[in-house]
């Protein structure tokens, strides 16, 4: 009895043993796959953003390589047209943000886009005119006046294309003195004088501060541009782009945003 007695403990003491080993294996696995996953993001990443996210995207991006020590985020910014066609014609990135849904289908069509691409703002336009407002611009109609020298985006651009919805769901034609590739050129114009007047994101006209007087107008319903981010096909560092979309997409990403003068997806 007591030699039974005796085995029993002896093999209760063994399989705790052996358990105790077990799961120091495991928690051994669990840390080292925390330190993995933790790891995976670092190193360089290129994001190719619409020119009316400058000002946000540079800010997170500086936020995201403080709280990810080891990572670097590049940015080309331009008109979301422009970057479709430099990633079709194999420009490396990782992340592809655009200023409306279209231009993101074309890289969806394009197999260029990994995964599904989330939408994370809206922006809709203003009338941006030198301050003082000197050729008395008050209504989208005024734009119609060819003595109201009027700059804005190209069709092809987001923010032309949503000029073009306002021009006909109001049945106004603006005379345009140019139309340019990119937002931030129209809002350049105005901005230096070469224009009167020009159509811009609410956004762009509220980063440039009293440097113009806007219009706002209320046909500027008629065409709300929805903002979507995705991960790129080509990355080299799939993780850390992953990353940079999640923090776009997080409460703080959105916050950021929101002070910046988007609205919400």
């Amino acid at each position: 009895m007591h030699r039974t007695l005796a085995t029993l403990v002896a093999l209760g003491a063994s399989a705790a043993l052996v358990a105790g080993c077990s799961n120091s294996d495991t928690n051994s696995d669990s840390d080292a796959s925390a330190t993995a996953s933790s790891g995976a993001v670092t190193g360089d990443i290129t994001v190719f953003a619409a020119a009316s996210l400058k000002t946000t995207f540079t800010e997170l991006g500086e936020m995201f390589e403080t709280e990810n020590p080891g990572t670097d985020v590049e940015f080309n910014f331009a008109g979301s047209s422009d970057l479709v066609t430099q990633l079709t014609q194999g420009a490396p990135a990782d992340v592809f943000a655009s200023a409306d849904t279209s231009n993101m289908t074309k890289a969806v069509d394009g197999d260029l886009v990994a995964g599904d691409p989330t939408n994370f703002a809206t922006n809709t336009l203003t009338i941006v005119t030198a301050p003082g407002n000197p050729k008395n611009v008050t209504s989208f109609a005024d734009l119609a006046d060819p003595d109201v020298l009027t700059v804005i985006c190209a069709p092809q651009v987001p923010c032309g294309s949503a000029t073009k919805k306002v021009e006909d769901a109001t049945g106004t034609e603006i005379p345009a003195v140019s139309e340019e590739s990119a937002v931030t050129d129209v809002l350049g114009k105005v901005t230096s004088g070469q224009a009167d007047a020009g159509l811009v994101y609410v956004t762009d006209a509220a980063g440039v501060g009293d440097q113009v007087a806007t219009v706002d107008f209320p046909e500027s319903a008629e065409a709300v541009n929805t903002y979507p981010i995705a991960t790129l096909n080509s990355s080299d560092n799939a993780g850390t782009a992953a990353a940079f979309v999640a923090l776009v997409t997080s409460d703080t990403g959105r916050r950021v945003l929101t002070e910046a003068g988007f609205g919400a997806p």
